[in-house]
């Protein structure tokens, strides 16, 4: 698959898995048992992927060397540390309930108190999504006191890399402007504690964009308007001198009027402002774009527009593209860079100019890639690519030859202007779907992610070595399973363009496709299940298809008309024969006792209508069945799905694992996402879900973590948690 392909699918994958989390209920009620905190606390971190997401901000300090921030559109925002080159999460603190805040639709700093930074947070402007709010940390963000607005934001919704949409005001640090898609202008005037709207000539429309940038020049403050709906003539940049009174700055290129304003960058030595046009906000659906300068002193616009997009291709296409990211260099007069942006056929780039936009360099054509840090960069191929969805560009006003520029999965830079590597540490945004962690082996964990398919950790404190499982390469998997007494044979499943479903036969580290699949995979990919011993495949294709069985390793496939359509399977640990589906429609269990040819009814009434349910076998046992039916609390059955029993002491459960039972125990440790009080955490019980130990902490909760969870079976306390956007999480007692 090539880079372009998988990128494309970002945007789907990270609004699929949150939509999702949608249904989650918000609210808690009365606790039916407290859970006792760890004795002692757990340390807390990523199982290293590299980056994974979109970069669609990141921004310089001006006046202290070596400090940066980074924001993404649904894994939060990031400080850079000079002293270790890595990034510092900085938004990891928000819980179950703030879900909708993980989306940084936009930051700033305070040229004149360096301690002092802001975000703005918002992952959707959708009805069913909570309102965005306002972080303000006085020190870095290690701390942060946090202003709710009455406003929705939208950091995972198109043109979320343009911006910056907030700005410390130039003239007053007490003053920052917000620019929001429906609803305005925002004012607060005191460090972000209260906002107002405010008068702005501009009224905003369907598209949903509103206030595209926000940029001091001077003691001026300069917006972009991204709601102009491809009418020339209508203006599109607007400014206020005094804090009070906007209007459209005069002049405007005919060339642009009809393009929304991406992003900006203020030269204060020539005293020059650059502005990215393109046809749509992107990050995809932008097929045109300029670039332009605006002489402030005399009011004098220029194009500088490096290629105009538009021209043919060698394989007889069109150059199609938009510009996006835009920097300027704080040490040399007229020293700009620029991003091409949605370039797929051409491959985007930056291009620099050096003499205020009259000639440019593109900096792809001699640049050198090294992604042996994050090889799974290279697709499943041999040649990583410069660059897609670069809309995010930063050049340090400290170091004139440090450049970076964000991209649809990492964040490249450079020292040199030629040599480019990924400046990522510290940055995991993949959307974790499925993990496994194997009983023997090399690798403990194996992961199951949105647009970047399975990985094989065989270390998890750096990037697999072996990249994205390929052979075929998947951008979301959609299923991964291990059997239980054969755990060097692992199935995957996902979207992917060269085959849908493959199996290992070394516990992931190698693959082959599968040699026949059902008509319905390409489209439908869905859950899949291998039995106990590996000799049976069950696969799902959605509430609209049948499920498929194979017998023979994937070589040919066989409808199963008493499959629940839509359900996930899941595999006994112990007894081949035996699989179990969970119908959330009817809230019905079936099982099948013949290797799945076929499927009875076992328990009914145990609630319906919520995809979200999760049915998990406990290892080691057969018919042991636990049942999370979120806010309907825990359900376990010991006769293989005919009786169920609600645990007490839970009264919500999200996802469920197992792992190496305590010292002593004999019954294997459970972990759980939900509540056994008003509070939704990971929780751990030794006991068989008598009692339970919340063991993460008001620090450590990365908002929806309700796709998967489970413990290491040869590593006792040592937990796995699925994000929806800062990648695998891992706790280990300390």
């Amino acid at each position: 698959m090539h880079a372009s392909s998988l990128s494309r699918r970002s945007v789907l994958a990270g609004t699929a898995v949150a939509a999702a989390a949608v249904s989650l209920p918000m609210t808690q009620g009365r606790a039916q048992a407290a859970a006792t905190p760890a004795k002692r606390g757990y340390r807390w971190r990523n199982a290293v992927q590299g980056g994974t997401g979109f970069i669609t901000g990141v921004l310089f300090h001006p006046s202290v060397r070596g400090l940066a921030y980074l924001r993404t559109d649904i894994g939060g925002a990031y400080r850079w540390d000079d002293r270790t080159d890595r990034w510092i999460p900085l938004t990891d603190h928000l819980g179950w309930d703030d879900w909708n805040l993980l989306g940084v639709e936009a930051m700033a700093v305070d040229p004149a108190h360096p301690n002092r930074v802001y975000l703005a947070l918002g992952t959707y402007a959708q009805s069913w999504a909570g309102n965005g709010a306002v972080l303000r940390s006085e020190d870095r963000g290690a701390t942060w006191r946090r202003t709710d607005l009455t406003v929705k934001l939208g950091a995972n919704e198109d043109g979320r890399g343009c911006g910056e949409r907030l700005l410390v005001d130039p003239r007053d640090s007490d003053t920052l402007w917000l620019g929001t898609r429906h609803d305005g202008l925002l004012k607060s005037t005191d460090r972000g504690a209260t906002w107002k709207a405010v008068s702005f000539p501009a009224t905003p429309s369907a598209t949903g964009q509103g206030v595209t940038l926000l940029v001091a020049v001077g003691r001026s403050v300069y917006a972009g308007w991204g709601d102009s709906d491809g009418t020339a003539g209508k203006p599109n940049l607007y400014r206020t001198s005094d804090g009070t009174t906007w209007q459209a700055v005069p002049g405007q290129p005919a060339g642009a009027a009809a393009k929304v304003p991406v992003r900006a960058a203020y030269d204060r030595h020539t005293r020059e402002l650059y502005v990215t046009y393109a046809d749509a906000p992107g990050p995809n659906g932008q097929s045109d774009g300029s670039v332009h300068k605006l002489r402030t002193t005399t009011g004098k616009w220029t194009e500088v527009t490096p290629v105009k997009p538009g021209g043919a291709t060698t394989d007889g296409g069109t150059d199609s593209f938009g510009y996006g990211g835009v920097a300027v260099d704080a040490r040399h007069p007229g020293t700009v860079v620029v991003s091409t942006n949605n370039r797929w056929s051409l491959i985007d780039t930056l291009y620099r100019t050096t003499d205020g936009g009259r000639t440019w360099t593109s900096l792809k054509d001699k640049a050198v890639l090294d992604v042996s840090e994050t090889p799974y960069l290279k697709w499943g191929g041999d040649a990583p690519k410069f660059g897609w969805w670069i809309q995010a560009v930063g050049l340090d006003p400290f170091d004139s030859r440090h450049v970076v520029f964000g991209t649809g999965a990492t964040l490249y830079g450079t020292r040199d202007l030629k040599r480019w590597a990924p400046q990522i540490r510290g940055v995991e945004e993949a959307s974790i779907r499925q993990l496994i962690s194997p009983p023997t082996g090399e690798a403990h964990l194996l992961s199951g992610s949105g647009d970047i398919g399975v990985m094989y950790h065989e270390r998890l404190t750096a990037s697999p070595s072996r990249g994205m499982a390929s052979n075929p390469v998947f951008g979301t998997a959609t299923g991964l399973s291990l059997a239980a007494a054969k755990p060097s044979y692992v199935v995957r499943a996902g979207w992917g363009d060269h085959g849908n479903g493959a199996f290992s036969n070394d516990g992931g580290r190698t693959w082959a496709p599968f040699e026949a699949q059902p008509d319905v995979a390409r489209s439908a990919p869905g859950p899949i299940a291998t039995n106990a011993d590996g000799s049976v495949l069950l696969w799902s294709f959605g509430t609209a298809n049948p499920g498929y069985r194979s017998a023979d390793n994937g070589a040919t496939w066989s409808e199963v008309a008493s499959f629940p359509k839509g359900a996930a399977p899941v595999a006994d640990p112990v007894d081949p024969a035996r699989f179990y589906a969970f119908d959330t429609t009817t809230g019905t269990l079936f099982a099948s006792t013949d290797s799945g040819e076929t499927f009875t009814v076992r328990a009914t009434g145990l609630n319906s209508g919520d995809s979200e349910f999760q049915l998990t076998a406990a290892p080691g046992r057969t018919g042991d069945l636990w049942l999370s039916l979120k806010g309907n609390g825990l359900y376990r059955s010991t006769d293989g799905g005919a009786t169920f029993t609600k645990v007490p002491g839970c009264r919500a459960s999200y996802t469920l694992g197992f792992g190496k039972a305590a010292r002593g125990a004999s019954y294997p440790a459970i972990y759980l996402v939900g509540s056994t009080e008003t509070i939704t955490a990971v929780y751990r019980s030794d006991d068989e879900a008598k009692t339970w130990t919340r063991i993460n902490d008001d620090g450590h909760q990365w908002g929806w973590i309700g796709a998967a969870i489970t413990g290491d079976p040869r590593v006792y306390g040592r937990v796995y948690i699925a994000t929806n956007g800062r990648g695998v999480q891992y706790g280990e007692p300390v």
